[in-house]
């Protein structure tokens, strides 16, 4: 910045530098506060307790699970769910057939197939076959068919083939949508969609604003920072030129 801006006053004593720094602190908390607010309203935190969703997410992972209706949920999303048959708690898992769909594993290559279509999973666990026991369910309509991506150590769908629902669960189960990893640091990112369901009717979710949020408070406390420290700097240039 310039010593003449610097000097530069608007009126009631205050110099340009000085406005604009009280400027972007300002836009720079509603920013911060603003990003904070979208996300909690949007998301909700979730620790993943155990192995069967590996290595997509480890076991103690922290995820963001985005608040969504389960009519939202498509073929290839990771649900946040509980059922009562499945248990007290959440549990996640990738949902690989929706109401209507013919689900069955294994093709001689090894594949889950959806409907008679071979599925590309390149999220699973190993090099093995997509399922160690073979299956195949009829999903009933407004029902999820879920498995784990480690398909060795995943209590899923299958292991409730025998139930009244074929091992799938009511669309109303679902509490929320996995759109990111949180932590630990080094896997933080958003949680691709699968491609090996973009052509089956529907397609596939679009990602929830996770990126959005995390620019706007990222840019919030830019400029937040910035702006606090123009007044330290201003002071010492002016004690230098003094």
């Amino acid at each position: 910045m310039s010593s003449s801006t610097e000097h530069r006053t608007d009126g009631r004593g205050r110099t340009t530098g000085s406005v604009l720094s009280g400027l972007a602190v300002a836009v720079g908390c509603v920013l911060f506060l603003g990003g904070f607010v979208w996300g909690a309203l949007t998301y909700r935190p979730y620790t993943v307790p155990t192995d069967s969703m590996s290595p997509t997410i480890a076991a103690g992972a922290r995820v963001l699970a985005e608040r969504v209706d389960g009519s939202e949920i498509r073929r290839g999303d990771i649900v946040v769910f509980k059922d009562d048959v499945w248990g007290d708690l959440p549990m996640v898992k990738r949902v690989v057939g929706i109401g209507g769909d013919k689900v069955a594993c294994c093709t001689k290559q090894g594949r889950l197939t959806v409907n008679a279509k071979p599925v590309e999973e390149p999220y699973l666990q190993g090099s093995g076959p997509a399922s160690p026991v073979g299956f195949k369910a009829k999903v009933p309509a407004g029902q999820l068919f879920l498995l784990g991506d480690h398909r060795n150590d995943s209590l899923d769908s299958r292991v409730h083939l025998t139930d009244g629902d074929h091992g799938s669960v009511p669309r109303s189960a679902v509490n929320a949508r996995v759109d990111a990893r949180a932590w630990p640091l080094g896997s933080v990112g958003v949680m691709q969609r699968p491609a090996g369901f973009a052509a089956f009717p529907g397609g596939i979710s679009q990602p929830g604003p996770v990126q959005p949020i995390t620019l706007a408070v990222v840019a919030g406390a830019v400029l937040i920072l910035g702006g606090a420290a123009y007044g330290p700097l201003a002071r010492r240039r002016a004690h230098k030129r003094g």
